[in-house]
């Protein structure tokens, strides 16, 4: 496994794709209710639709089947379905889950605060996606400090 840096290999941007059958109830659930604002929007024959969302900074984050199994956990206290699951950070976690309760997503764990120091909710959300709502309770430098976390290359 390389730990060198790449700079010929500069990714510009992570688009995730999500094929809605609703996609009215989708557009509504994501951008008028989450917030993320529309960066365009796209109309074909047979009534084709696509809307792209802004949502800020975009990470991917790779976990081993450990990992996925005790996030279930903390988040939900039991294991869930294998896939991909999305994850906002927001500022106000429990109002941003409430709110997307009252639009129709599914509270599959309520907020509660997790050993990495963020506010966590799970939600089953329009699309077939599970989300995780966070909101950070503690900053990146605090974080680093404490056992288990920072980077790959310090470990």
């Amino acid at each position: 496994m390389s730990t060198h840096k790449n700079d010929s290999a500069h990714v510009l941007q992570l688009r995730v794709i999500v094929e809605a059958e609703d996609f009215d109830a989708a557009i509504a659930f994501y951008r008028d209710t989450l917030g993320l604002p529309e960066q365009a929007a796209f109309e074909g024959d047979g009534d084709a639709r696509v809307s792209i969302l802004d949502a800020g900074r975009a990470t991917l984050e790779i976990s081993n089947p450990a990992q996925k199994r005790m996030i279930d956990q903390v988040e939900t206290g039991e294991r869930q379905r294998p896939g991909i699951r999305l994850a906002f950070e927001v500022t106000d976690g429990r109002d941003v889950t409430t709110r997307l309760a009252a639009v129709g997503a599914t509270i599959i764990g309520e907020p509660r605060e997790t050993p990495w120091r963020s506010l966590n909710s799970r939600l089953e959300a329009p699309a077939g996606l599970q989300i995780t709502v966070f909101e950070e309770l503690e900053g990146l430098p605090e974080r680093a400090q404490r056992a288990g976390f920072g980077t790959a290359d310090a470990r």
